[in-house]
């Protein structure tokens, strides 16, 4: 059916690139020998990016001859060495539109299955030197395929390729790919995909997150959850009804609408943008902030703590009843999961506002078959907002197990009346309150908080995709192979200063002019120190897709595949008007 062409292997090594040093093994080149192949790897190869990279659905990656000619005639050079595309295996035959997810072939002396396609990655774009690369790939549907390990062996360059079994569901690995990143998602056949026993487990979870989103909206919800259509563009004035004191250092301000429309309910657990003035002489800030309630009356609830930031403190000390301020609509993907798996609520301090959002929701679909867990953790009583709130609502659930951790109680803080336990909140709170793994958990709060719980639950063998997270503040970035360097506070971009749209980035609290320098806004980000989350860099992954607050944009190159509504790839986005970004 087939045979090797060449056998290529590479270890990690680091590369500059666009000012950084990026960590990667995609320079593989031939070997004369014959080698054997492992679970895990060829003997000679390894990943620089051992995340994004490899493990035993990705031990072998497989690309055709017949590509490597395609490419020529589409970029008008000659490609002259093999494994330019990263692939362990260059081959003749095994075309994507032809080889099948769970297709199995002898090479040599080893077994190897077809796992998946290709997973598009900005590094194949650096090694071919045309950062179209990952977008192209999946666009002309030749992505090449990853091999799983049945049987160790040893293979070398001339082997003939011998089909033994095929896989269940006949799939193509160019339509599995296509399902996933193109527009078209047929319920049909990502059902088929889906069922299909050799597919890794990250692509079976994508299509059965596909399969899940029943709202119709624009969004890829195998790459990004996709949430409904945002009730209103940029920002709106919103009317103080009321201003709460919650605790020593939380406010709550009631908000209604001023004029019609009124206030839909929001997704519980989202949060809206707010435009504040600033210090004196400082303009307008603006600040996230979670909405702490389900907008009952029409009303949403932004429960705010006193900081050192011109926006809380403007709040704690200006905001008063019949004031009009500048919101955003409702936004966000730390939302609850409509599922019957049992829920774990998991906050500190002010990172109690979303899950109360999500508690709210739980009392409001009388959740009666659904185990809830909640465990909050502040400092003493005067620092805990929303306790009798709390309780009330706990109340109305009937499977519900309850913590609450005092790190240092005063003198008139009762233990198993006011709180449970003195500590901080841990790994070891979560088993002590039996919290099963299947769970979904949410977890707000300080980033040390959620880091060493992350840890924790993935030890104890939570998987990833039940884990939810917010953040107050930046957002952990994702910046695959990237070698860290020193950290650095979000600013202005070093030269000139350009004379384009003003681009604000919420949560980093810069807004400075567009300069034509710049490709993109995740460029123009990354020159300001801004954290940022991405992988492809072309409009295919959906890693970067964020919050687009107000303003317009264009797109260069367009993505393959639209963001959710409300969204934005800053990958390939240009501003053409003043934009607000959540970053």
């Amino acid at each position: 059916m087939g045979r090797v062409v060449s056998v290529n292997v590479g270890l990690p090594a680091d590369v500059a690139w666009r000012g950084k040093v990026v960590r990667t093994a995609i320079w593989k080149h031939p070997v004369n020998q014959r080698v054997m192949v492992r679970h895990l790897n060829i003997d000679g190869d390894a990943q620089g990016d051992p995340q994004s990279h490899g493990g035993v659905h990705r031990a072998v990656m497989v690309y055709q001859l017949a590509s490597y000619r395609y490419w020529e005639q589409v970029l008008h050079r000659t490609l002259s060495e093999y494994g330019m595309f990263g692939e362990n295996l260059t081959v003749e035959g095994l075309a994507d539109d032809q080889v099948c997810v769970g297709d199995r072939y002898r090479i040599g002396s080893a077994l190897l299955e077809v796992s998946q396609p290709r997973v598009t990655c900005y590094r194949v774009g650096i090694r071919m030197d045309e950062p179209r690369m990952p977008a192209l790939l999946v666009s002309h549907r030749r992505p090449g395929f990853y091999l799983r390990v049945i049987e160790e062996g040893e293979i070398g360059a001339g082997d003939e390729i011998i089909r033994t079994e095929q896989g269940r569901e006949g799939l193509t690995v160019a339509e599995v790919d296509a399902l996933l990143y193109l527009p078209e998602h047929p319920a049909d056949r990502i059902r088929r995909a889906a069922s299909e026993p050799s597919l890794g487990p990250g692509w079976r979870r994508s299509f059965e997150a596909l399969l899940a989103n029943t709202s119709g909206s624009p969004g890829n919800a195998g790459l990004t959850p996709v949430l409904a259509a945002v009730a209103w563009q940029g920002f709106r004035m919103l009317k103080v009804v009321k201003v709460v004191k919650e605790s020593d250092s939380v406010k709550s301000l009631l908000l209604t609408a001023n004029e019609p429309p009124y206030l839909s309910p929001p997704a519980a657990g989202s949060f809206v943008v707010m435009r504040l003035p600033g210090a004196v002489g400082g303009g307008v800030v603006t600040r996230s902030y979670s909405i702490s309630n389900l907008g009952q009356g029409g009303m949403y609830r932004v429960s705010v703590k006193l900081g050192s930031g011109d926006g809380s403190r403007y709040i704690h000390s200006s905001v008063r009843a019949g004031d009009l301020i500048e919101v955003s609509a409702p936004r966000g993907i730390f939302t609850l999961r409509d599922d019957k798996k049992p829920v774990a609520l998991l906050s500190a301090g002010i990172g109690i506002t979303p899950v109360l959002g999500m508690l709210h929701q739980l009392v409001a679909d009388q959740t009666i078959d659904r185990d809830v867990y909640w465990i909050y953790g502040a400092r003493n009583g005067a620092e805990h907002p929303f306790a009798s709130e709390v309780r009330h609502l706990l109340d109305a659930l009937p499977r519900v197990h309850v913590l609450v951790a005092y790190s240092q109680p005063r003198a008139e803080d009762r233990l198993g009346r006011d709180f449970d336990v003195s500590e901080r909140i841990s790994v070891a709170t979560v088993q002590r309150l039996g919290i099963p793994i299947t769970a979904q958990f949410y977890l707000c709060g300080p980033s040390s908080f959620i880091a060493d719980l992350v840890t924790g639950l993935k030890d104890m063998g939570v998987t990833s995709a039940t884990i939810h997270t917010e953040i107050f503040g930046s957002v952990a970035s994702i910046t695959p192979g990237i070698v860290a360097g020193p950290a650095r506070s979000p600013h202005v971009p070093e030269g000139p200063q350009g004379d384009g749209p003003i681009v604000r980035f919420s949560r980093s609290g810069l807004a400075i002019p567009w300069s034509e320098k710049f490709q993109n806004v995740l460029e123009f980000a990354e020159a300001c120190d801004i954290p940022v989350r991405w992988a492809c860099r072309t409009g295919v992954c959906h890693t970067c897709e964020t919050a687009l607050i107000g303003g317009h944009i264009s797109y260069d190159p367009q993505p393959i595949d639209a963001p959710v509504n409300g969204n934005v790839l800053i990958c390939c986005a240009r501003p053409t008007t003043d934009i607000e970004i959540d970053l």
